[in-house]
């Protein structure tokens, strides 16, 4: 559950029966997005084809899309560009999970052909990433459409920003159809990544919870250049790029607040409410062999559990650092699945009363300090493997370090939100949405 605070004044004032009454028109009466508080968001791709597919006709295209390119009756990228008039879609691309979603978390993307259109599908994750001269051969603009989570570490923004690069050195158009950022675009969290720690979990100068949608951060990175301390240039590799807006969208919505329906980009994050709790407990999970978050159940990445722990001391712990706008209860339950199958496990289900107030990313780390508190010979650095991975995905080293000399989370929060607001300084330039 993910409650959201300081509720608009003026919708607080409305009778419940009016209220309600509109909230019944706004979905039977067909309004513009844009024009009604509560009414549905317009994705890119519907942009777009309300544009008569603008930027398009007449140019051979290629897209890199997933299962979550969809608009709001659930028709395909892929089939709306594919039957688009005066439109060639000749190639498909794609990421982890590939076009269809049929490849799980970490599994190899090959080469293939899309079984419904026939296309051909070129992976970018496996052996290539960047894709290549001869993946584009004959691609005269390249069109992205993925729903993202807003977090850093998710590889859909890294083949982003990758294909932006190749397409740049080869004089090719992109394309990026705007989806909403599950996060809002208001909060802002985490270190950028140092020198040294780039990788395709960390491929930008970009905190770990950024605040921007797909296309304003293409903007940026296309702009700004953020991904040239990892591949050493001096100038960043500039496309020519243009952004389809969403409408009705602001920055105050998280996904829920969109109308819009939720198609889970990869397998762990089955609702809408799931980036949201990738941000708070993803990180810890890198740790393989610590905790149980979820995955494998029913509740990915909303639990924190293990055989050893007492679930009741755990919450108690928890519950004392008053933690602002953080909820746990205790929660027991058997895996479905990995290393933990069919054991009973315990700990602690956790919820977001106040998601304005709340830290969302140092939530794994308040767990990670009872956790120390609690049971001293189970500190996760010392008794996990998985600890390069944690560094790449916090974007440094220093977060590790620094935490594991006592465990305390007042000893890092000072790193972790020290790029923040000069972040979001330099990335308000880059706002489509207010």
């Amino acid at each position: 559950m993910i409650m959201k605070s300081a509720a608009n004044p003026a919708r607080t004032l409305i009778p419940a029966a009016v209220f309600f009454l509109a909230c019944f028109l706004c979905l039977s009466v067909p309004v513009p997005a844009s024009s009604a508080d509560g009414c549905p968001v317009k994705p890119g791709i519907e942009v777009l084809q309300d544009r008569g597919f603008e930027g398009l006709v007449g140019k051979r295209v290629g897209l890199v899309t997933n299962p979550s390119g969809v608009d709001r009756n659930l028709r395909s990228t892929i089939d709306i560009l594919y039957n688009a008039p005066g439109v060639e879609l000749v190639a498909l691309y794609g990421p982890e999970h590939g076009v269809r979603g049929d490849v799980y978390a970490g599994g190899k993307v090959s080469d293939s052909r899309d079984a419904l259109t026939g296309l051909p599908v070129y992976s970018l994750y496996g052996p290539t990433r960047k894709p290549t001269a001869e993946m584009l051969r004959g691609i005269d603009v390249m069109v992205y459409d993925i729903q993202d989570t807003g977090a850093r570490s998710y590889t859909f923004i890294s083949t982003m920003g990758l294909v932006m690069e190749a397409c740049g050195e080869l004089g090719i158009e992109v394309m990026v159809l705007d989806r909403p950022n599950p996060l809002g675009g208001l909060k802002v969290e985490g270190s950028v990544v140092e020198p040294g720690f780039f990788s395709f979990v960390s491929q930008y100068r970009i905190p770990y919870i950024y605040g921007l949608t797909p296309g304003e951060l293409a903007m940026l990175i296309n702009a700004e250049g953020l991904n040239r301390g990892q591949n050493g240039k001096q100038e960043p590799a500039t496309c020519s790029l243009t952004v389809i807006p969403m409408e009705g969208w602001h920055r105050d919505m998280l996904y829920q607040d969109t109308g819009l329906p939720w198609v889970l980009p990869s397998p762990n994050i089955p609702y809408q409410t799931s980036p949201v709790h990738y941000c708070a407990a993803g990180i810890c999970g890198e740790l393989y062999g610590f905790l149980n978050i979820g995955i494998g159940y029913t509740l990915p990445f909303q639990v924190f559990a293990e055989e050893w722990i007492d679930a009741q001391r755990l919450n108690a712990e928890l519950d004392s650092y008053d933690i602002p706008g953080v909820e746990f209860r205790t929660i027991y339950f058997k895996p479905l699945s990995g290393r933990s199958a069919g054991k009973l496990v315990q700990g602690v289900q956790y919820f977001f009363t106040d998601y304005e107030a709340a830290p969302v990313t140092l939530v794994q780390f308040y767990v990670m300090q009872a956790v120390a508190a609690l049971y001293p010979d189970k500190k996760p650095f010392e008794t996990a493997t998985g600890v390069g991975l944690f560094d790449k995905v916090c974007g440094s080293d220093c977060i590790r370090k620094t935490f594991g000399k006592r465990y305390r989370v007042s000893d890092i929060i000072g790193w972790w939100q020290k790029d923040a607001e000069a972040f979001r300084n330099l990335s308000s330039a880059y706002y489509l949405y207010r």
